[in-house]
This record gives C-alpha cells, sequence and structure tokens, in this order.
C-alpha cells in the first residue's frame, strides 16, 4: 500500500514543516525586543586637510582625520536569536550643497562568541572622511551616531540607532603637515 517513497516523502514533508514552525517560533519569541543601548562617544583630534579630488575634475575637498573613544556593552542584545551584529560609526552633517551628508568612517562586525562589551580607546578612522566639497571647515554640528545591524538567525535584518549622539564643533583653520 505505502512503498519507501511514498514513506520518505512523508517524513520529509513533516520535518520540514516542523522545521519551518520552529524557525516562526525563533522570530516570534524576539520580534518585539527592545535592541537599543546606550553608548559614550568622544571625539577628538580632528584635523581637515584641504585636498584635491581628482574624480570630480580637480575639484578641492575637505578630508578629515580623526580618533574617537568608543564605550559600548553589546551583552544585552545577544539572544538566542541574534547571530552577530553590524556595527558602524556614522558622520552626518548638512551642506549648501546636499540637504543630508552621511559617511561612514569605521566599522566593525561583533559576534556572539566574540568581546561584546567594547572599550575602545585612541580608535582612527577606518575609512576617508571626504567631503564632496570645501564643507567641513568651519562646521559647527557634525554628528556622530553609532549605528548597528543586528542580524538574526531567523527574522528580518534590524537596523537600530544608539540612543546616544554627539554633536562636534570642526576646526575654522586647515592643517598643513602631512603627518596625523
Amino acid at each position: 500500500m505505502h512503498n519507501l517513497l511514498s514513506r520518505a516523502n512523508s517524513l520529509l514533508a513533516f520535518t520540514l514543516w516542523v522545521m519551518a514552525a520552529v524557525t516562526a517560533a525563533c522570530f516570534l519569541s524576539t520580534v518585539f525586543l527592545d535592541y537599543t543601548v546606550s553608548n559614550h562617544l568622544e571625539v577628538n583630534d580632528i584635523k581637515i586637510r584641504n585636498v584635491r579630488d581628482y574624480a570630480t575634475d580637480d575639484k578641492q575637498a575637505d578630508l578629515a582625520t580623526l580618533a574617537f573613544n568608543l564605550k559600548v556593552d553589546f551583552s544585552r542584545l545577544f539572544n538566542w536569536n541574534v547571530k552577530q551584529l553590524f556595527v558602524y560609526l556614522v558622520a552626518e552633517y548638512k551642506s549648501a550643497e546636499n540637504a543630508v551628508n552621511q559617511v561612514v568612517i569605521w566599522d566593525r562586525i561583533v559576534e556572539r562568541a566574540e568581546r561584546v562589551v567594547m572599550d575602545e580607546i585612541g580608535v582612527k578612522t577606518k575609512y576617508y572622511f571626504l567631503d564632496d566639497g570645501a564643507h567641513l571647515l568651519k562646521h559647527d554640528n557634525v554628528t556622530f551616531v553609532l549605528r548597528y545591524n543586528v542580524i538574526p538567525n531567523a527574522g528580518y535584518l534590524r537596523l537600530v540607532q544608539s540612543t546616544n549622539q554627539l554633536v562636534v564643533p570642526f576646526p575654522t583653520t586647515y592643517t598643513t603637515t602631512r603627518r596625523s
């Protein structure tokens, strides 16, 4: 009456149904949790150089270099549905040409097995902080925001912003030396 293929098909269908139910339960058990954390961020040693931007027909551009201290505890975010975090620091500012400028200047992947309490001191930017013009000099409110993606085992990829932001005025003169 039921041959071997029919029984294997029934077993596979039942197994897939159970796995889908467990995956849905995994997602539903953590979907309404609060994933925001607070951080302590300090930005120091800001220097701005006026450089030639060869990508835009030899126009001048502002290049900012800086160091920052970051202290944040991600340990409460890791539950049984969180695989890893993609953490990144964004500098946001307005200019006459663009209403919103967002530049990612540093990032890191934090996995469950790694250190989830970050206490970074004197970190240099990982990526260039280059403006598309000369708008960083004398800018009075560049906002630094820590954001992170919560990468789950099941469910949607969550974009979360830390509760604290830091507004920093930039220098009024260019740095002329080559050393950082």
